[in-house]
């Protein structure tokens, strides 16, 4: 499981059938100090998370898990919302 920040919305009214319902985000993947790690990425939203929150997300096969389909064309969902992050050093 990854943190990430939502940066964006993709809309999109033709998609596969399995993605019907689902909102698509732009989230762009943070370490645990917040910082940007990589690049953006498009990962499909299972809890309604919103414009500039830090969510947690899943990646590979494991991205379908959360979604009421057994296989969907996913490669990232959101699963949960950060309301804190407590680092212990």
């Amino acid at each position: 499981m990854f943190i990430a920040k939502v940066i964006g919305t993709v809309w999109s009214t033709i998609k596969d059938k399995s993605l019907q319902g689902y909102k698509l985000q732009i989230i762009q993947p943070l370490n645990a100090k917040g910082e940007k790690v990589g690049n953006p990425i498009m990962a499909v939203d299972t809890i309604g998370a919103g414009p500039g929150e830090i969510v947690m997300y899943i990646t590979a096969r494991e991205a379908v898990i959360p979604m009421s389909v057994k296989e969907a064309p996913v490669d990232a969902s959101i699963v949960g919302i950060v309301e804190k992050i407590d680092l212990f050093q």
